[in-house]
């Protein structure tokens, strides 16, 4: 359970992160969607699953998680592709980098393993060992202060909802999330809410 804290939090800090302007649909997807992108490079521990019990077992989880995705080149790429698809391409841009280092910043801060093996965050790989993150205060992936951060993004991401008229269910499904933005503007706001477009 605790390993799907960290993913989940890095989702809604995206999700914070592209209401900071006035992005569309679209935008907003892209920029959180680059909260979570960076961990792509952590679905080696699938095949490591599956190889656990053969004569040789895979190691791409220990191997490659944070190495591929954690670093500048992956970021500025990130980035790229969003400045080629987006409709506010050079804000989308920075805000897709700032998502992404504040991805990297909350594993660097509050992702040790369960193991207690501090992850480090290889920034400059593949060209440089000299740009390596690593913090020694960092905190458990199932420490309180990862579940509190959780938590206050959560309650934060359900207030926009409220306030501006969709939540992060407008990227699977713009219905659903009508229904679901209008259910909680009836619980929690004054005017008993009325949608924004």
């Amino acid at each position: 359970m605790f390993d799907v804290m960290s993913p989940i939090t890095h989702f809604f800090a995206g999700w914070l992160v592209a209401n900071l302007d006035d992005l569309n649909r679209r935008d907003r997807l892209l920029v959180t969607l680059a909260g979570i992108v960076p961990d792509l490079d952590g679905l080696g521990i699938v095949p490591d699953f599956l190889t656990r019990h053969s004569a040789q077992p895979l190691n791409w989880w220990s191997d490659y998680h944070h190495l591929f995705g954690h670093n500048l080149l992956f970021g500025l790429a990130a980035a790229s592709l969003g400045f080629a698809v987006a409709t506010k391409r050079p804000l989308a841009s920075l805000l897709i980098l700032l998502t992404f280092h504040l991805h990297l910043l909350g594993d660097v801060v509050g992702g040790r393993g369960p193991d207690g093996y501090s992850w480090p965050i290889p920034y400059g790989w593949p060209f440089t060992a000299a740009w390596t993150w690593q913090w020694s205060g960092q905190w458990a992936l199932n420490a309180s202060p990862n579940f509190v951060i959780t938590a206050f993004a959560i309650g934060l991401t359900l207030f926009l909802a409220v306030k501006r008229g969709f939540s992060p269910l407008e990227m699977v499904s713009p219905k659903a999330d009508a229904v679901v933005v209008a259910t909680l503007r009836r619980r929690f706001s004054k005017t008993g809410g009325s949608s924004n477009p």
